[in-house]
């Protein structure tokens, strides 16, 4: 008797995302192929933004995300922190746009102070009818904008197809194209054995300084102070900053090699006049197959780490964003 053997059908990534558990989170680059394939089927909004002194505001990545996306306007940029201080002695802010991609812990009160000093308002966010939202609907008098992005269901925190949609809304990159070059040119590399490595020296060029901030926030929300990190740009690296070299340090160069530094090296190539959504994914992909051979101190921790900030905020914090 033949007995005939049929493979289970392997699920895409955006299925993936969409059946994880807390028991199975999948890895930041399991996320990056997701987001592209899900900008490949959804239409991602283009943000036209009117105001011509706008003040962007945004916490943690969504701040990141603001400076990439307005770094040639002439913007003023703050975080829940110096938003008031911002507001009351910039005359000349016009509007504020606010970048959440959950509307949710701090934009509320945001868009609160904004009504206060009598702004107009541009809402970015992956959420629909989102706190932030409600609250414009209800108070804001001044006139406002809603700019509603596409997102995969994702652990919290991880903010990959949220930000990555954003970033594309504005530069308009072909999520296709990237997610091509990511096949082609990342998965036919030699990499290094991530597992040896506790140290990690990522350096970018010049001209994407802007993806330094969400880089650095990645390894802190990924490996917490368990990896040591710096993320810097090729100009930047030669000002003191490997004056007490340490033992066992990787390098990741993106673009282009620098030999200048350091015993242990990985170069990883970037396509020819690349935006910064390319250069967000090809990053995050490359720490997700770090995060693959490291401890998985997020997801033994992500669970009881939002329920401790549910309380803080007030609000309720899920370890997996729906």
């Amino acid at each position: 008797m033949i007995k005939k053997y049929f493979s289970k059908k392997r699920k895409s990534n955006i299925e993936l995302m969409q059946s994880f558990t807390l028991k199975n989170i999948p890895f930041l680059d399991t996320c990056v192929l997701a987001a592209l394939d899900l900008f490949a089927q959804e239409d991602v909004p283009q943000i036209k933004i009117p105001y011509k002194r706008p003040l962007v505001v945004g916490s943690g990545n969504a701040a990141a995300t603001g400076k990439i996306i307005f770094r040639e306007k002439d913007a003023i940029f703050a975080d829940e922190s110096n938003i008031p201080e911002k507001l009351k002695s910039i005359k000349a802010i016009d509007g504020v746009v606010l970048i959440s991609a959950s509307g949710g812990k701090h934009a509320p009160g945001i868009a609160e102070l904004a009504k206060r000093h009598k702004k107009k308002v541009t809402l970015i966010t992956n959420t629909k009818n989102s706190l932030a939202e409600q609250y414009l609907k209800k108070k804001y008098k001044e006139k406002y904008t809603v700019y509603l992005f596409p997102k995969n269901r994702e652990p919290y925190t991880y903010n990959t197809s949220t930000y990555m949609g954003i970033i594309l809304g504005h530069s308009g990159e072909d999520p296709k194209k990237i997610k091509r070059f990511i096949e082609k040119k990342i998965d036919t590399l030699r990499l290094p054995k991530f597992s040896k490595y506790k140290r990690y020296y990522i350096l970018i060029p010049d001209e994407y300084e802007g993806i330094i901030r969400m880089l650095q926030v990645k390894f802190i929300e990924l490996f917490g102070r368990n990896i040591a990190r710096d993320v810097e740009t090729f100009s930047n690296i030669h000002h003191a900053t490997t004056v007490a070299p340490a033992k066992n340090e990787l390098f990741i160069s993106f673009g282009r090699e620098l030999k200048y530094y350091g015993q242990h090296h990985l170069v990883v190539p970037l396509p020819k006049n690349a935006d910064y959504g390319t250069v967000m994914a090809v990053a995050y992909y490359v720490v997700g197959k770090i995060q693959r051979k490291q401890p998985q101190w997020f997801k033994k921790n992500i669970d009881t780490y939002t329920k401790k900030v549910s309380k803080i905020f007030g609000q309720k914090i899920k370890a997996i964003v729906e």
